[in-house]
């Protein structure tokens, strides 16, 4: 629902969204009146002690203010939990009710300092237990209000001002054009300051430079025109997800057509390479895991990795000039080499050095597969996060093969430091001479596939032979002209319901409008949606089927939106709306569609008897395109399908039933 609009200015919180806080407090509010009714009660007749008058007259003005503030929030619970998110007609009173509860924080202030002056009183001495009920309840007063005063900072709107005059109806539309351009012009660069100001309250502990400003603007301005068009709290996101998600596993039990079936089933041909490419994935995705160094290897191996890498990265090093960046007490190489099994004379050069558009990598010769694998470090710093967030697009024009390719502007930067490196600083010409007869392999995981896959693309001319495995790569990554050339040469693997594969702006913009849509369409009050989504999503059950106003309607009817769909979106005046149009007519998008590099491999869970299981799962692969990943999926898993250790053990698990087969 719109946000809730009080003492003049949006909020970032909805009037259904005091259900479950007021709830609480409610919970704590009468547990604390009815411990008060019962110490008032025994101790009565019994406050003639020094200061027991003072505390007569305590007890029974807060016994008062307590069931004071109980009735108001017994009302506006109640009111809260009337209505639907896209229907506040029922609500429209909460405001009053709020201000009444703010009103009733001022005495309760008071009497808080009350309280605390009486404890501090040393001339007070009344039965201690008594005395001990007095703290406490001097505790609970100042924690609440603590609590309420956080809560009021939280769902504060720095552009709460701004947006609630475009919410209204008639204001705009008595404006001139140049008055509403000028107007809207100055709401988004206000909108792009806030948003400024919070990347860069995030990264306050990270060094800033030149860089670092320009990617704080360019992401300021993606976030800004991601949320601009759109009025939802963040709770009406959490339900829109939660009824996403049951929606989504109803379609998936449902039975498929005959058809369908047989149109995902390969043939043997592809069968055989689809395994030579998996064993070839799961031997690979081991140098995609190592350069995450040793935060990768304490987390596979939490109770063991601090003693062996104690014990024995000391001994073990190359000489200073291969390695760049810090690596203190030298647990980054350690960990490569306990991860990947090689010798530490078996690598070339060890980069650890991050910044912005400047991510770890590693080179180092395979023995085992003849290759000279250069593995790319994925997300794992406040810097990679800025590069993954630098999401405009870059021309990339690749001589005598390709035109006006698109790619994801961050990672093409980050590609671009390495193949500098690379070849500038000769680190593949000393491989080459090492080992000439070797292939040349690039792979890397999330922020490191995509990396890998557009250092793939630059190096293609120089190095024909060249392969590149990318796990889990981000999903708005190559135009689709892009996309095709590289499956030729690169190897995509995602597993499962990954986020981060299917993440793009035109994928943001399509959860975007879903959520919207099913928000404004259902019909059941916000927290019973939270509340049996959690039961859902940690217990599992059946998804429930929460009635929508879309039953009933023809399909002629579902291409338009509910008035309550569109009351959702944030209202401008026609001049605002023309001005844009007119503006796009000519220019470019900003984001066009961008896809997963290469040939894809699809990873999924075939069976799991229970929704917690963690042993007994059976995976199985098989060749995807681009166009399965063009929708974000809601899941529990879908950030633990992301992670390294996810994918090597459904590549392990998937090679050696592979391999146990021809065996049998």
């Amino acid at each position: 629902m719109p946000g809730l609009v009080v003492f003049g200015r949006r909020w970032a919180i909805a009037s259904d969204d005091f259900v479950l806080p007021g709830a609480f407090e409610l919970f704590v509010r009468l547990a604390w009146w009815i411990g008060i009714l019962v110490l008032y009660t025994v101790h009565k007749g019994h406050f003639n002690c020094p200061g027991g008058g003072l505390l007569h007259i305590y007890l029974l003005v807060l016994l008062i203010l307590l069931a004071f503030i109980i009735c108001a929030l017994s009302a506006l619970v109640y009111i809260s939990m009337q209505g639907t998110i896209s229907n506040p007609g029922p609500r429209k009173s909460l405001p009053k009710l709020l201000y009444t509860r703010l009103f009733l924080c001022f005495p309760e202030f008071i009497w808080a300092v009350v309280g605390a002056v009486w404890v501090s009183d040393s001339s007070v001495h009344c039965d201690k237990t008594v005395i001990s009920a007095i703290i406490g309840t001097v505790i609970a007063s100042w924690a609440i209000i603590i609590f309420t005063i956080i809560g009021v900072v939280i769902v504060f709107d720095p552009l709460g001002g701004k947006k609630t005059f475009y919410l209204t109806d008639s204001a705009p539309r008595n404006l001139e054009s140049s008055q509403s351009g000028q107007l809207l012009y100055n709401v988004k660069n206000s909108a792009t300051r806030v948003w400024e100001k919070r990347i860069r309250l995030l990264c306050c502990c990270i060094v800033q430079d030149d860089d670092h400003r320009v990617a704080f603007t360019s992401i300021a301005e993606l976030f800004r025109n991601y949320f601009s068009d759109t009025d939802l709290v963040p709770s009406d996101i959490a339900a829109g997800l939660i009824l996403l998600h049951q929606e989504q596993d109803k379609m998936e039990s449902c039975p498929k057509e005959p058809e369908e079936v047989l149109c995902h089933s390969p043939s043997s041909l592809v069968t055989d390479d689809l395994h030579v490419e998996l064993e070839n994935a799961a031997h690979y995705m081991l140098f995609a895991a190592a350069a995450y160094g040793w935060p990768y290897y304490i987390y596979t191996n939490p109770f063991t990795a601090l003693c062996k890498l104690s014990g024995d990265c000391c001994g073990s090093r190359p000489t200073d000039s291969d390695i760049t960046g810090s690596d203190r007490h030298n647990f980054h190489f350690g960990s490569i080499l306990k991860i990947t099994g090689l010798q530490y004379r078996d690598f070339i050069h060890i980069c650890f050095h991050n910044k912005i558009y400047e991510i770890p990598f590693f080179v180092a010769l395979d023995h085992k597969k003849e290759a000279i694998v250069v593995a790319v470090r994925g997300t794992l710093s406040f810097e990679d996060v800025l590069t993954d967030l630098s999401a405009d697009c870059e021309d990339l024009t690749l001589e005598e093969v390709l035109e006006n390719g698109f790619v994801h502007k961050g990672i093409t930067q980050a590609a671009n430091y390495i193949y500098q490196k690379l070849i500038n600083d000769g680190i593949l010409n000393k491989a080459f001479t090492i080992a000439p007869e070797y292939k040349l392999v690039i792979v890397g995981h999330s922020l490191g596939g995509g990396t890998a896959a557009v250092l793939t693309i630059m190096l293609r001319n120089s190095f024909p032979t060249l392969r590149c495995y990318a796990f889990s790569p981000p999903g708005g990554l190559l135009s689709k002209a892009l996309a095709d050339y590289t499956k030729q040469f690169i190897i995509s693997v995602v597993v499962g319901k990954d986020l981060v594969a299917r993440l793009s702006m035109p994928n943001m913009e399509d959860l975007k409008r879903r959520i919207v849509r099913i928000v404004a369409n259902c019909s059941r009050p916000k927290y019973q949606i939270l509340l049996r989504g959690c039961w859902y999503g940690v217990f599992g059950g059946d998804p429930d089927n929460f009635p929508t106003e879309l039953d009933g309607r023809n399909q002629d009817a579902l291409n338009q939106p509910l008035l309550a769909e569109e009351s959702l979106m944030v209202r401008r005046s026609p001049s605002y709306n023309a001005v844009e149009n007119e503006s796009h007519l000519n220019s470019p998008p900003q984001y066009p569609p961008l896809y997963l590099p290469g040939k894809i491999i699809h990873i999924v869970e075939e069976s799991c008897s229970s929704r917690l299981c963690s042993s007994d799962i059976k995976y199985t692969a098989r060749w995807s395109n681009e166009t399965a990943f063009s929708s974000i999926l809601i899941s529990p898993k879908m950030v633990t399908d992301h992670m390294p250790d996810a994918v090597l053990k459904a590549l392990n698990s998937l090679s050696q039933e592979h391999g146990s087969c021809i065996s049998c």
